[in-house]
């Protein structure tokens, strides 16, 4: 199946990191001095400009990261998430993103209160007055970050922190989403049969739920709604009823793990990424690690039998870096506490790198041709 990864003439590449880098990290700001991209067709057997078939050619950029880890645990059911960001940096997240060339500027732990100093409130939202702070607290460090033309990577924590992360990232700008995870995370309070927030941020994002998760009550950043139709859901093989009616409802994209099977982790995100770049400024991802088979991520709360393989999880974000259009992204619901030896936060850095450019071989060697 052919597939158009640009909108009609528009460049696929104008907005990302790996884009613009260039402009950011060796002092060239004028936007002229840089040749338009053109739009890319192709397909899985044939080979596409610079005889590559990805989204980048084989230039090596290297960019300015903002690491900002949030060690929240309130959204989820099960204690110890919130040493995710521990586990992340112990791996040698920042060592391992250095030395792939890249400037880290590693910004330490939004502040967050433990679940046995606060009180849990409604019960159909559960910590929201804790977990608000935290999250209004991230927004506007992920929106600095942008200005400051760098890349916003965040260490969950559970996914509840998503609220805050890409909320500040679709401050005033038009962001599309690639949500990898196992879940929808587009439940609200009369959906959710927990009240447990890691639940909701999708569809709070997109403007579904109690006004005052929504709203961060009263606090989110200006024009931070993001389009549903500019969502792609990936890998999800669990929902919940209302969830499932509340996506179809909002026009999200959802490539389920049916599709997956039927159609390969390379078209999947292909497609995912052809909804998620009809956005004007860029792709946002945000990966649970839940998404992955248990016996590939041990360490998750929320494991569900029959999830992405290790390479499969990897060619998610290479092909999202390859597409030059990604601007931040998150790495959540890493449980130490379940973990085997730090697997699946060890795990977590390796998808970090692979998002933000390394790879085994050059890319411009990833092309073939049919009988090669």
């Amino acid at each position: 199946m052919l597939l158009r990864l640009s909108r009609q003439g528009q460049a696929l590449h104008g907005r990302g990191f790996f884009a613009i880098a260039q402009r950011w990290m060796l002092g060239d700001t004028a936007a002229g001095t840089f040749a338009p991209r053109l739009p890319i067709e192709y397909n899985s057997a044939t080979p596409t400009r610079n005889g590559a078939r990805g989204f980048l050619d084989s230039q090596e950029v290297a960019v300015l990261i903002d690491l900002i880890g949030v060690p929240l645990d309130l959204g989820a059911g099960r204690r110890g998430v919130d040493m995710g960001p521990s586990a992340m940096r112990y791996a040698g997240l920042c060592r391992q993103l250095a030395a792939l060339g890249h400037t880290v500027n590693d910004l330490g732990n939004v502040e967050v209160p433990i679940a046995e100093v606060g009180a849990v409130g409604d019960p159909q939202l559960r910590y929201l007055e804790p977990i608000q702070v935290a999250l209004v607290q991230l927004a506007r460090l992920v929106d600095v970050s942008l200005q400051n033309k760098h890349v916003p990577v965040v260490l969950g924590g559970d996914h509840s922190i998503a609220l805050g992360s890409i909320s500040g990232a679709a401050s005033r700008r038009d962001i599309g989403v690639i949500w990898i995870d196992a879940h929808g995370d587009f439940n609200t309070p009369q959906t959710s049969p927990s009240g447990n927030i890691h639940g909701m941020p999708l569809a709070a994002l997109c403007g579904y739920g109690d006004e005052r998760l929504i709203s961060l009550q009263g606090q989110r950043l200006p024009d931070s709604m993001v389009d549903p139709r500019k969502v792609a859901l990936v890998a999800v093989r669990e929902l919940d009823p209302g969830e499932r009616r509340l996506l179809a409802e909002a026009g999200v994209h959802v490539f389920a793990t049916e599709y997956i099977d039927r159609h390969g982790m390379y078209e999947t995100m292909c497609r995912a990424i052809e909804v998620a770049g009809a956005a004007h400024d860029g792709i946002y991802a945000s990966f649970d690690l839940d998404v992955f088979d248990p016996a590939v991520a041990p360490g998750v709360g929320t494991p569900v039998p029959g999830g992405l393989t290790y390479r499969e999880g990897h060619l998610a974000v290479e092909m999202i870096a390859e597409c030059g259009e990604l601007i931040g992204m998150d790495l959540v619901e890493v449980n130490p506490i379940l973990d085997e030896r730090n697997i699946t936060g060890t795990l977590a850095v390796e998808i970090a790198l692979s998002a933000l450019g390394k790879r085994v071989w050059d890319r411009s060697e990833l092309a073939c041709t049919p009988g090669s």
